[in-house]
């Protein structure tokens, strides 16, 4: 066995099983301490939940495109199924908090790498089913699963732009035209960002479950009423889409220049709501602007560094922030090519830059790109 392997503290959790009478021992007020009252494993499986407390990184968890990931998560996921529960996940920015979450009755328990493993004597029945299955070979194999986190998209590419000397991007450009004004964009900036999910390939997938032609992901098609049998519709994936991306860009509403507001909301659609505005709060903590891109986008790659998304401000942890600062500036790229080239029949359209070729690879912004800043020493 590794000479690690989870620090399992064992504890009555006081948000969702608060239906228990049970008394809370806080460090502040020992005076007024009652004798803890403990879950063990029926009740936490009559429970329906139990709750791990971890640190964020990519070895513990994180969110990935609304999916937890990370090996801590992986393992205790598959324990909480292993015995018929669903898995809710608290993260800290330290060991010291994770163990007053623990000691207030927070979380259930402590998934984390550490050097022995203890349980509590109060949860005898729930310290042998985590004796029991947490084996080496199946620690092995899921740590091996979390550790393959390369995400690919099957599809097969078409042209980038169909027919360029009659300015038609793809065969979608009417379904762009149509749904733009859900979404509050240049029906060409729709059509740069499902080239750049999707290829223009309606039957698109990805190894995370993204869908179709703007890789809808399962949870957002549900949120948008999209019925499990049209997702891979194009006309209803991209309608989803431009509700799904009117709601993102309210999250940046306060964000008065509409480019501006743009950029944050393709960042948001790739990388989620939350990662964003804790890059917002990072660049405000240093004197940036945070209602600009390039402000903040040296703050969503350092978002994959511990010092920064484990700074006690940051509410929802690691980034794998390289992809999302790609994906903006990929599209707007392409935008920005798109509209010096395709037919502007449509309303919102915005003034064209000059003709540029429309290979792949050749695309040049005529915006400032977010690698044009300076890292902070």
């Amino acid at each position: 066995m590794k000479p690690y392997l989870l620090l399992l503290f064992l504890l009555v959790s006081c948000t969702a099983k608060q239906e228990k009478e049970t008394s809370v021992l806080f460090a502040d007020d020992a005076d007024k301490a009652d004798t803890l009252q403990y879950y063990d494993l029926h009740e936490i499986q009559h429970s329906g939940t139990i709750i791990a407390g971890t640190l964020s990184g990519p070895d513990t968890y994180y969110e990935y495109h609304g999916k937890g990931m990370g090996a801590q998560y992986m393992l205790a996921e598959a324990f909480a199924q292993s015995i018929g529960v669903v898995l809710q996940m608290e993260i800290s920015p330290d060991t010291a908090s994770l163990l007053q979450k623990l000691k207030q009755g927070q979380i259930d328990f402590i998934a984390l790498e550490m050097p022995n493993w203890q349980t509590r004597d109060n949860e005898p029945l729930l310290s042998q089913a985590i004796a029991e299955w947490w084996k080496p070979e199946r620690i092995k194999q899921i740590e091996s699963a979390a550790n393959n986190t390369t995400v690919t998209v099957r599809r097969h590419m078409r042209p980038v732009m169909q027919d360029a000397a009659h300015g038609i991007i793809s065969a979608y450009d009417d379904l762009f035209r149509r749904y733009s004004s859900a979404a509050g964009w240049d029906w060409r900036l729709l059509a740069a960002m499902c080239y750049q999910e999707s290829g223009f390939d309606p039957n698109a997938v990805s190894s995370m479950g993204a869908m179709g032609l703007m890789q809808l992901m399962p949870f957002t098609a549900d949120a948008m009423g999209v019925p499990s049998d049209k997702r891979f519709d194009p006309e209803q994936n991209i309608a989803a889409s431009a509700r799904y991306i009117r709601k993102v860009s309210q999250s940046f509403s306060d964000i008065r220049d509409s480019e501006e507001r743009i950029r944050f909301t393709l960042a948001a659609y790739n990388g989620g709501v939350g990662h964003v505005q804790d890059a917002q709060t990072l660049a405000r903590k240093a004197g940036r602007n945070h209602q600009v891109w390039h402000e903040v986008a040296p703050y969503i790659l350092r978002l994959a560094e511990p010092r920064y998304y484990r700074d006690p401000d940051v509410v929802n942890g690691y980034m794998r922030g390289s992809e999302t600062e790609a994906y903006v500036r990929l599209i707007m790229n392409r935008w920005n090519q798109y509209r010096g080239s395709a037919r502007s029949y449509s309303s919102g359209s915005t003034p064209s830059p000059s003709r540029k070729s429309l290979q792949d690879g050749e695309y040049k912004s005529v915006v400032k790109p977010a690698e044009e800043w300076t890292p902070e020493e």
